[in-house]
């Protein structure tokens, strides 16, 4: 066909159907455009049919919204929507009005590119139309206000996600666009922000991320930073200079200079956000990332924290938390002080979003010690009391407990009456894994432990623990039980009800925390002889330790804390008899037999044996009837040196027995040898798996 036999173009469109955006306050109108082509006969020589779709934004529409009047309008202004519909898009609209949040928690929002706002210099008198872009082209080619002109039409087209496979096709005004931005963007930052706005629509979609790629925006995006970071430091170091010559004389002079400083600041974060944007989304290609990092964007980005404007630290903090997962990016964001001073901040976003790339810090050591350094510790708590962060600070909390260098300074926070408050509000339902692991790790401090048990809270937390046989909550009460002093007294109450729970019916995890409780009790008035014959503990203690192949890690803990509790008892003399007349000696030989590659397990039972040995009944039968002394000896040499110093101690005293014949009533016998608890390391609950997925937020 020769384009001369062209003489008519028919152009028609054909409504079709009308559905809600699935996310937004938004109509989403499809519709057919078919295009003819005809000769001078009218015949139709060429034709092609597009599908397209418009969406109709309705950011009025709230509650109060007359819809009907609104569905009215909608009509009368969008031609593509026949009249005889009107009906349909009132109840659409109803729909929308009345569609409720898909979950009850609060919505989380996410910045999306189109969700930039517009700025200076986009408003523009006239209408973008797909088919004058060759002309938007040549404008490009003319004086700077020609070129802004030109950019700024594209970009209309190009924020119209209809329009933007059209404008892939078109190479010409890409790469004109392309090298106007390489050539000009120092010489007018409309420009550059307009022209980098343009490509931001197509790294939107990853399907255009080659495109970005080829026409090397990005780098130009990495320059454009770099460039304009330091034109900040010029102005500020320029005002501050203006400001001291200014402020005494010439007061009007130095508005003058402020209010020009304002209107350059509001134009440059502009170009940040948009040049941000686009590579935040180029860097979902790992790849691009790295090329990123070489070039320095962690530096440019903390850098950019000191800026006050809110939309642009939520974009910076954003892609900050992205890099945040590798280890490299994380130890270049150490900045005292930089994200401090966003926790709290009245911007939802901001917080929520710092919150989280704190977070992903805090599994780091040596950036936790940073985030207390920096004060961090009683903002966060200080979030404990908003619904919407404190899910998020309690997480960050977390982590700095774990260290005992901090638990103590919880204390001189109001931390642990919010705790417990959140505690008893749970009911009888499961208290969240974050929340009760928090609890362990801070009763694990005394002064934190004096603390809970403050007015009822250690009588409540019992009940509460008693009553639903929950195994977290009990460890919370035994690292509380472990403390000297005021708080381990205050169990004197609950030694009974205690040792009521260690049957074999109830759940291993829970019997494995209540005998550690208990085995924590070393008060002098306990009458343990009572305790063991009231609740028959002395045939549960000699069953457990029998050893056996088939023993999973919980057996092999509760056996272990049997074996503490025994150490624990032993400390009574008649509670001694007992125990040897039942025959559990030769058990805990055997079981030390069996156990002796088990660092923990061997020191436990070596204390059994120190304490044994100062009463008549059982020192008889472990130096005479066991084998314990020559296993005593052999262990002076073990590598472990909790074991070597209580293995030196027992064996100290029955040498001193050996030699006097000194009786078990002699106090002077135990004086010199202090016995040696060893702290064992299973009374940590591991970090939950909700907070160790924390890092991918």
């Amino acid at each position: 066909m020769q384009s001369e036999d062209a003489r008519y173009l028919k152009r028609k469109v054909k409504g079709g159907s009308l559905d809600v955006h699935p996310t937004e306050k938004a109509l989403v109108v499809q519709y057919e455009v078919e295009a003819t082509i005809l000769g001078e006969t009218g015949d139709e020589m060429l034709g092609d049919r597009k599908k397209c779709q418009k969406i109709i934004r309705l950011k009025s529409l709230n509650t109060n919204t007359d819809v009907a009047a609104l569905a009215r309008k909608v009509v009368e202004e969008c031609k593509l929507i026949h009249p005889s519909k009107l009906s349909e898009v009132e109840q659409l609209l109803f729909y929308l009005q009345n569609r409720k949040k898909a979950s009850g928690k609060a919505e989380k929002r996410v910045v999306k590119p189109r969700d930039l706002t517009p700025f200076e210099g986009m408003e523009i008198d006239e209408e973008a139309n797909i088919n004058k872009v060759e002309e938007y082209v040549e404008l490009l080619y003319e004086g700077m206000e020609e070129k802004v002109k030109g950019a700024t039409l594209i970009l209309h087209l190009a924020r119209n996600p209809v329009n933007l496979e059209e404008l892939l096709e078109n190479e010409t005004a890409l790469g004109a666009l392309a090298r106007v931005l390489r050539e000009d963007w120092k010489q007018s930052v409309e420009l550059a922000t307009t022209i980098i706005y343009v490509f931001f629509c197509f790294s939107s979609f990853s399907q255009f991320h080659g495109l970005v790629t080829h026409y090397k925006i990005g780098a130009l995006c990495m320059n454009v930073m770099e460039h304009e970071l330091k034109r900040y430091d010029l102005w500020q170091d320029e005002l501050q200079k203006k400001t001291r010559t200014y402020i005494l004389h010439f007061r009007k002079e130095h508005e003058k200079a402020f209010k020009k400083y304002q209107g350059l600041l509001v134009k440059q974060e502009q170009l940040l956000r948009v040049a941000l944007y686009l590579l935040l989304n180029l860097a979902e290609d790992t790849r691009t990332e790295l090329k990123m990092r070489n070039k320095n964007i962690v530096h440019m980005l903390v850098k950019t924290l000191d800026r006050e404007n809110e939309e642009l630290l939520v974009l910076v903090v954003s892609f900050l938390k992205k890099l945040s997962i590798f280890l490299e990016n994380k130890n270049d964001m150490v900045r005292e002080g930089r994200l401090s001073r966003l926790v709290p901040c009245e911007h939802e976003d901001l917080l929520n979003i710092t919150l989280r790339l704190l977070l992903n810090l805090s599994f780091d050591t040596g950036l936790r010690i940073k985030m207390v350094q920096v004060g961090l510790l009683p903002k966060l708590t200080s979030l404990l009391g908003d619904e919407n962060h404190k899910q998020m600070a309690m997480c960050i909390l977390y982590h700095i407990s774990v260290d005992d260098r901090f638990k103590s300074m919880f204390a001189y926070t109001d931390c642990i009456p919010q705790l417990m408050k959140m505690l008893f509000e749970h009911g009888e339902e499961r208290i969240d894994a974050e929340l009760i692991s928090f609890c362990i790790n801070l009763a694990a401090n005394k002064k934190n432990a004096q603390l809970i048990c403050e007015g009822n809270g250690l009588k409540m937390l019992m009940k509460r623990a008693l009553k639903l046989k929950d195994p977290l909550l009990m460890k919370m009460i035994r690292n509380i039980s472990q403390h000297d002093g005021p708080p381990k007294h205050l169990f004197i109450d609950y030694v009974g009800d205690l040792a009521a729970q260690i049957t074999p019916d109830e759940n291993e995890e829970y019997v494995i925390e209540c005998l550690g409780t208990l085995a924590n009790l070393t008060i002098a008035d306990l009458d343990w002889e009572l305790v063991l014959k009231e609740y028959n503990l002395v045939p549960y203690f000699k069953d457990r330790l029998k050893p056996d192949d088939q023993h999973g890690s919980a057996e092999d803990d509760l056996i272990l804390e049997v074996v503490i509790m025994i150490g624990t008892v032993s400390m009574d003399d008649s509670c001694a008899a007992m125990l040897a007349k039942s025959g559990i000696i030769p058990a805990i030989i055997e079981l030390l037999n069996a156990q002796q590659e088990d660092d923990e397990f061997v020191c436990q039972i070596v204390y059994v044996f120190y304490q044994m040995v100062f009463h008549q009944a059982t020192r008889e039968v472990i130096i005479k009837e066991t084998q314990a002394p020559a296993y005593l000896i052999d262990l002076m040499h073990d590598k472990n040196a909790e074991i070597r110093k209580v293995c030196d101690n027992t064996l100290d005293i029955i040498a001193v027995i050996s030699l006097r014949g000194v009786s078990s009533c002699n106090p002077s016998l135990s004086e010199g040898y202090p016995p040696v608890t060893p702290v064992s390391l299973r009374g940590y609950p591991p970090v939950t798996p909700s907070l160790s997925e924390g890092i991918l937020l």
